[in-house]
């Protein structure tokens, strides 16, 4: 069993700066995918970022450019920095981790963007 903590949301201005940060009760990362996927109001849960166990990154369109994803194996971390930032990246936050048949989600935070 592997448990994810989310934490670093919050009210922050247009093309403001935050990071995410998802903490893993384990060291996962040479064996698990980590992931970030984000839900706005009435909207479906979609991917915005990913990093493999070999370090392999993707970035959903919307985000390209402006949020990096990395991790810390060290302190059994992943982040998501968000830079730019657009009321419409709104939404509840998420961090997963997959490996093989098995996916383990956060609890998800909230990032509101507003002036």
């Amino acid at each position: 069993q592997v448990q994810l903590v989310e934490s670093g949301g919050g009210l922050v201005q247009p093309g403001g700066s935050l990071r995410l940060s998802c903490a893993t009760s384990k060291n996962i990362f040479s064996t698990y995918s980590m992931g970030w996927y984000r839900q706005g109001p009435g909207k479906q849960r979609y991917l915005v970022a990913s990093i493999t166990s070999r370090s392999g990154t993707t970035y959903a369109d919307s985000v390209k450019g402006r949020f990096t994803i990395s991790r810390d194996s060290a302190n059994n971390r992943v982040y998501l920095q968000m830079n730019s930032l657009k009321p419409e990246d709104t939404a509840v936050y998420f961090c997963d981790a997959r490996g093989g048949s098995l996916v383990y989600w956060g609890q998800g935070t909230q990032v509101t963007v507003s002036s």
